[in-house]
Parts: structure tokens; sequence; C-alpha cells
């Protein structure tokens, strides 16, 4: 749950609008709303430091961890799929 209020906070201060976000154990779906100039790897590792930062900051057993995140994402445009069919996909992603 925190993450998530970490993820909102951090995407609203880029003007970015979160559509659909998704916490898995392992990695998480986010869909957003975001002006073309702002480049997609500059605003994921934006989420991810800001995120770590805080969480570690938050939680101090998390600084055992050697890193919180990968360098590892995949960034995709909407394209022909319809931004109801993204956002029922990540709402509809199982819960651990």
């Amino acid at each position: 749950m925190r993450l998530e209020q970490i993820l909102r906070e951090a995407a609203k201060e880029k003007g970015v609008e979160i559509l659909a976000l998704e916490v898995q154990p392992d990695h998480l779906h986010l869909f957003i709303s975001a002006y073309p100039q702002l480049p997609a790897h500059k605003f994921v590792k934006a989420l991810k430091g800001h995120s770590s930062h805080h969480l570690r900051r938050e939680f101090p057993h998390l600084l055992k961890l050697p890193s919180l995140w990968t360098d590892s994402y995949l960034v995709s445009t909407a394209g022909n799929v319809s931004n109801k069919t993204i956002q029922k996909y990540i709402e509809t992603q199982p819960r651990l």
C-alpha cells in the first residue's frame, strides 16, 4: 500500500496521471498518461529512485537488500488497444 502511495505522489510531481497500477511481489504494472516529451526511461528511473529512497527510510530492514529494483523495465505504447482494455488487464492481475 505504501509503495502505491509513493508512486502516485512521484507521478503527480512529474505531471503524470496513473490510470492503473497493480503491485505484485516481484514486479508491478503501471499504466500512465504522460506528455510525449517525457522520456520513459527518465520517468522509470525517477519512480524507482524516489520509491527506493522513501521505502528504505521508512522500513529500515530494507537497507539489508543491495537494491530494491533491478535495471529492467518494459515500456510500450497503447497503440491500437483501448485504454479500457489495458486498465482492465492490469486491474485483473491477481493480488498475491
